[in-house]
């Protein structure tokens, strides 16, 4: 399928590493030009001489989306490295505490922290790049969020998981506010996605369960005992770049609003 993305221009938050990374790498497949976004240089050319090597169109900002100065450098970056911004995917972000931090240990300045990674770090380039966007009459925005959001967990991340909703409700709220523009508004929510951080988590489980080291049998375990769900396996960085591609797509256009899960059907809800 021609996915029509050919000439589109494509901002990729976080894409120095997974899931992010995946995307920039699918955009560029696709035949986006791609900004390879992260906060390391290394990591960030490094993923976009991977791009390049086959036959992409690829730039890298780099800077912190946490400070006003660093994230309109970025954005100033990426408006410049192909003059403009047609999809803009804001992907960065995560926990600013320690994983296994719960409600009454986990502090207001973390909280913040925590808030200004997640919400407010996409809030700044949203504010960017809309006039642009409405001006065209054209343009994609792609928000990244959490199963944790409409189902927190009780023992850890309390912060991670209310900002994640908020993203959420952003994402309805400003496809609201741009209703009629041609700039569409979605949300993509990433179940249990396999990363080297959790290939880690699940072999370290395995030894101290006696799963053994294949990692087929490790996997099948950790889903079962851990994380089920109906497709029986954890994601991978891929099973979210595809959907990223589609919804950042002119043939995406009626879909709007919308909070997508990608989770392989682990979230018991109907919507």
């Amino acid at each position: 399928m021609d996915l029509q993305l050919q000439g589109k221009r494509a901002l990729v938050t976080g894409s120095s590493s997974g899931i992010g990374a995946a995307i920039a790498q699918v955009l560029a497949r696709e035949g986006a030009p791609v900004v390879v976004h992260g906060r390391n240089r290394a990591r960030a050319e490094q993923v976009a001489s991977e791009i390049a090597r086959k036959g992409g169109q690829v730039k890298v900002a780099i800077g912190d989306l946490t400070d006003d100065a660093q994230a309109m450098a970025v954005a100033q970056a990426a408006d410049a490295a192909f003059g403009g911004i047609d999809i803009l995917i804001n992907n960065a972000g995560g926990a600013a505490g320690k994983q296994q931090q719960d409600w009454l240990g986990t502090t207001s300045e973390v909280w913040a922290a925590t808030y200004q990674a997640n919400v407010i770090s996409a809030v700044r380039l949203i504010r960017y790049f809309i006039p642009q966007m409405k001006q065209r009459g054209w343009g994609r925005i792609i928000q990244l969020a959490s199963a944790s959001a409409t189902q927190p967990l009780p023992f850890s991340l309390p912060d991670y998981q209310a900002s994640k909703a908020a993203v959420v409700n952003l994402t309805v709220g400003l496809s609201k506010f741009l209703g009629g523009s041609g700039v569409t508004v979605n949300t993509i929510t990433p179940g249990t996605i396999l990363t080297p951080a959790l290939e880690r988590t699940f072999r370290d489980w395995a030894r101290a369960r006696n799963w053994g080291d294949d990692w087929e049998e490790v996997e099948r375990r950790a889903v079962a005992e851990m994380f089920p769900n109906p497709s029986g396996r954890v994601g991978r960085v891929e099973d979210i770049a595809n959907m990223a591609a589609f919804i950042a797509s002119p043939l995406a256009g009626y879909v709007n609003g919308a909070n997508i899960r990608v989770d392989g059907g682990r979230v018991p809800t109907i919507n």
